[in-house]
């Protein structure tokens, strides 16, 4: 198989590297993500003008993209400049409406696509341990309508969206895969209340609790009780991103830990020539090598049957976890002190791959899954 990125490839990354790295600097993403809005509208719109968002759906949808590899090169991309702009929770959400919305729920990807609709995906529950059929949240025939109640953990960007997709048992034991369905429910409809804080590292998420929310049928994605198969391939391309975007910040990571051990002199000689640090920088530069294997191969493997799919994905999230969780630590301890100061990016890079590793899924997470899978 040809792992060489296509042209239009190779110019979408040096196209969104050059404007991460002149418009989207360490200050500027430091002010944006401590900002009240956890995200720049400004600059959300201006990714949407460079076609950054299209490049994650499909021509069939309106973009130009959609691919393992497309969605990977956009991250990798993102997680060099650690951007906080609400793309995940856009690409799993619109991938959920490409692949189980009628004909009116699919117009609603051209407004994702050109950055005017902000959306959310509104699935984990606070005790739900990153299972996916783990729901408890419930919505009820009432009449004509459904009623919604319950409630939904770390919702990104759940304060500025317009539309959450909502996972909700319809039917079955509350951690059976079947009688799950979902739901596209309006940002303002009555009975959603939001509870923001800002996140760890950078941005902002919300707990959202619906009482009572009236829905139509039309806010029903894709059949009654079967959206676990629709849920578990759009949050498969989130975890794709999330890996991808992990070897985008390792690189970065990598390049601030090389430079400093070239500049930084001890007994009048640059630290790096010592051979003891020479050791630590070559094994986790060839740790690093292999978590950008296992993200190519999850890219590779996003577009065939499920039980591939699904093993390659939680490979790759597996090996980010446990990469991420070494770069983050030997980055710190090969700057010393320094590492830690607020002030220094390195510090921010180190958080965001920790974080990383509990996003969708944890490093123990994925390895039982990937032998249940492997056993199933």
């Amino acid at each position: 198989m040809n792992f060489q990125h296509t042209e239009d490839r190779r110019m979408l990354a040096d196209t969104l590297n050059r404007f991460v790295s002149e418009q989207y600097g360490f200050e500027t993403r430091d002010r944006i993500a401590g900002s009240a809005e956890g995200f720049s509208a400004d600059l959300w719109n201006r990714f949407a003008e460079l076609g950054i968002i299209g490049a994650l759906f499909d021509e069939a949808h309106g973009g130009f993209g959609g691919g393992g590899f497309d969605i990977a090169v956009v991250f990798e991309s993102l997680g060099r400049g650690l951007v906080v702009e609400p793309f995940l929770d856009t690409l799993i959400v619109g991938q959920a409406i490409a692949r189980s919305g009628n004909e009116t729920q699919q117009t609603l990807l051209g407004g994702m696509i050109d950055g005017s609709r902000i959306v959310a995906l509104a699935h984990g529950e606070p005790d739900s341990h990153y299972e996916l059929s783990q729901v408890k949240t419930r919505a009820q025939r009432n009449g004509g309508t459904w009623r919604l109640n319950g409630a939904k953990a770390v919702v990104q960007h759940g304060e500025r969206a317009s539309l959450f997709l909502v996972s909700a048992r319809t039917d079955g034991a509350v951690d059976a895969e079947e009688g799950i369905s979902l739901f596209l429910v309006p940002g303002d409809a009555a009975g959603i209340s939001v509870r923001g804080y800002r996140k760890i590292d950078g941005g902002r998420a919300a707990e959202v609790s619906f009482d009572n929310v009236t829905l139509g049928d039309d806010a029903l994605l894709g059949a009654y009780g079967e959206g676990f198969a629709t849920l578990e391939y759009a949050i498969g391309c989130g975890v794709l991103a999330l890996c991808a975007e992990a070897v985008g910040a390792m690189d970065v990571a990598k390049d601030y830990t090389l430079e400093y051990l070239r500049t930084r002199k001890q007994f009048g000689v640059p630290i790096g020539s010592f051979q003891a640090l020479q050791h630590r920088m070559a094994d986790m530069l060839l740790e690093i090598e292999q978590a950008r294997s296992a993200v190519i191969n999850a890219a590779a493997a996003l577009g065939g049957e499920r039980a591939v799919r699904e093993r390659a994905i939680s490979a790759a999230k597996y090996t980010i976890g446990r990469v991420g969780a070494l770069v983050a630590e030997e980055c710190i301890q090969l700057h010393g002190g320094i590492g830690m100061t607020w002030e220094l990016p390195m510090a921010h890079y180190a958080k965001r791959l920790v974080m990383i590793d509990h996003q969708l899924g944890d490093e123990d997470h994925h390895l039982e899954r990937f032998i249940a899978i492997g056993h199933g």
